[in-house]
């Protein structure tokens, strides 16, 4: 994968790690405007290639009244907005073939949610879509087994494929991040980490997911220590009001402290 064929992507020479982030779900343009806007400002600052992240649809929820979206075009559209407002690259994630087609027409990465990893029509209908197809390694998958993820893409003839590992399910209720498997997995293709989604704590008795936000500095400094070419951090302004996946999402305004102590950080391990 080669991160400068992304549209509009900047700072590609900087040799900084990528950021994947933004809200978990769209929940409306002035909220999606408002945190592109301060992430843009910050990545331009420390020269951090961006792609500003949104679902425009969330269909993997635990109970029937979740939050699911507020319309697919209405969300691609707010996508779209961001991407144009700022000229940066977009992230959205897709859940069936029909999918595909539909969100490759307003953004520039599809994602494969990690529970979906396995779906080879799936990640095929991506791939053929021409446009970069980050895969997330399933909370069950080995990293070894995600060479067979890539190939899905590559034998498509598109070689910009991502794998993003949220996390391998320890127990019920916890994710736990085996480091020993970015090396593994960099053979494969370039390796971000889900900082907030690998310390979600998901199938809570209320049906809604918890977190352990106060451990997004450390994961994300391991991360960086570990040599993964990227990061994946969901963040909002009103996380106790985020209409999905709040309980795991960094507060905007933390993300500045966050992001200037990882440049930092990254610039020793390059040194190595």
């Amino acid at each position: 994968m080669n991160l400068s064929l992304l549209p509009q992507i900047k700072h590609t020479d900087s040799n900084n790690f990528f950021l994947l982030s933004g809200p978990c779900a769209i929940e409306g343009e002035d909220m999606a405007l408002r945190i592109a806007e301060h992430i843009v400002t910050l990545t331009d600052e420390l020269k951090i290639p961006y792609v500003f992240k949104g679902s425009f649809k969330k269909a993997n929820r635990s109970r029937l009244d979740s939050f699911t979206g507020i319309g697919d075009e209405k969300a691609l559209k707010i996508l779209r907005k961001v991407s144009e407002t700022f000229k940066i690259p977009t992230v959205t994630d897709i859940h069936t073939e029909q999918d595909a087609a539909m969100a490759a027409e307003y953004v520039d990465v599809l994602q494969i949610p990690a529970f979906l990893a396995r779906q080879t029509d799936l990640v095929v209908a991506a791939a053929e879509t021409g446009k970069t197809v980050n895969i997330k390694k399933g909370q069950f998958m080995s990293p070894e087994s995600m060479k067979h993820a890539v190939n899905k893409v590559t034998e498509t003839g598109n070689q910009q494929a991502i794998i993003t590992d949220r996390g391998t399910m320890f127990g019920y209720q916890d994710m736990i991040v085996d480091f020993r498997g970015v090396p593994t997995m960099k053979q494969y293709a370039p390796v971000v980490l889900d900082v907030t989604h690998s310390l979600q704590q998901p199938n809570q008795s209320s049906g809604v997911t918890g977190g352990r936000p106060a451990l997004i500095g450390t994961m994300a400094r391991a991360g960086i220590a570990a040599g993964v070419d990227g990061l994946f951090i969901e963040t909002h302004f009103d996380c106790a009001n985020a209409k999905s996946d709040g309980a795991n999402m960094l507060d905007l305004g933390l993300m500045k402290k966050l992001l200037t102590d990882l440049v930092a950080l990254r610039a020793v391990v390059n040194e190595f």
